[in-house]
């Protein structure tokens, strides 16, 4: 693990773009979410691309918010992450196997800024286990489809 970031990975039997598409729709967020925080779009495109913003309802320790994020890394059919004003990254990187499938990294990247605020509050280990959950619901979501 990097420091400041969480990282974890699984392999998809699917095709890389089929991922892609899952993740770059912010009105499915919701379908594979683990954490349990991310609720339904609020604004944004329909399909994600460079510097796309959008808002996502929110619940954390049962209080609810809005978030805006903003796509800061973008690579089609490869790489796509967001942020908000907490500065912290999703990144979800995708690399199609030669033997099938494609492996989905999803990281949790607080090296930008409030990095000590993120420790102390217990971040990293709490989202590693979100991440694990996301990725196994997004698995079977796109296998799925």
């Amino acid at each position: 693990m990097a420091k400041h970031r969480v990282s974890r990975s699984i392999t998809v039997n699917a095709p890389a773009e089929r991922v892609f598409d899952l993740v770059a729709t912010p009105s499915r967020h919701g379908e594979f979410d683990g954490s349990g925080t991310v609720g339904a779009v609020v604004f944004g495109p329909e399909r994600l691309s460079e510097d796309s913003r959008f808002g996502m309802d929110m619940r954390m320790f049962g209080v609810p918010y809005r978030m805006t994020n903003r796509v800061v890394e973008f690579e089609e059919g490869r790489l796509i992450a967001w942020r908000h004003v907490g500065r912290h990254r999703w990144r979800y990187e995708l690399e199609e196997l030669s033997e099938g499938g494609t492996r989905v990294t999803e990281t949790f990247d607080y090296a930008h800024g409030l990095a000590a605020y993120y420790v102390l509050a217990g971040m990293p280990a709490r989202n590693a286990r979100g991440i694990e959950a996301t990725l196994v619901r997004l698995k079977a979501v796109v296998e799925g489809d």
